[in-house]
């Protein structure tokens, strides 16, 4: 039996406080996923060192689910002069996968880096069975021909300009 969908309006991004930092590092990926991205512990870390960390909590109702982390060079001071952002991390905890959280995490990331006025949004993968590829394409996402280390970057066109 499929897990059921939620409603879209049920899914939210939300800052990661003191009080709620350990549930989302506790959440994670099935086993056969965790190639794919890093802990939510390693990116909080990494977020520490880095001016352009944007990250939020994803949460189903009041139960946090999944993380997000962009690379956004828009809060960079000085402000470069073509500022780029790019989904630097996204998961959703495995138990709560396949159920359209993560279709209404990315498009709620999407929208809030088109309100930033952003061309395009980038993110990368790393390729091999169960990636998130088709999830990506789903969305409009589009190879660009550059490669990341080992990951392959997609890009989605956001606004004309």
């Amino acid at each position: 039996m499929a897990p059921e969908r939620v409603r879209p309006e049920d899914v939210s991004l939300r800052e990661i406080s003191e009080e709620t930092v350990v549930s989302i590092i506790k959440l994670a990926v099935a086993d056969d996923q965790k190639d794919f991205v890093a802990t939510n512990a390693v990116s909080l870390a990494q977020a520490l060192f880095s001016e352009a960390a944007w990250y939020r909590a994803i949460y189903l109702g009041g139960e946090p689910v999944g993380f997000v982390m962009l690379y956004d060079e828009t809060l960079l001071q000085p402000l470069p002069e073509s500022p780029e952002v790019g989904v630097w991390r996204f998961m959703v905890d495995a138990r709560f996968q396949r159920r359209g959280i993560g279709r209404e995490a990315l498009r709620q990331l999407i929208e809030h880096v088109r309100a930033k006025g952003a061309a395009t949004l980038d993110l990368s993968y790393v390729p091999g069975p169960g990636c998130p590829e088709p999830f990506y394409r789903s969305f409009g996402f589009e190879p660009t021909g550059r490669m990341e280390d080992d990951e392959i970057v997609l890009a989605l066109r956001l606004n004309e300009g």
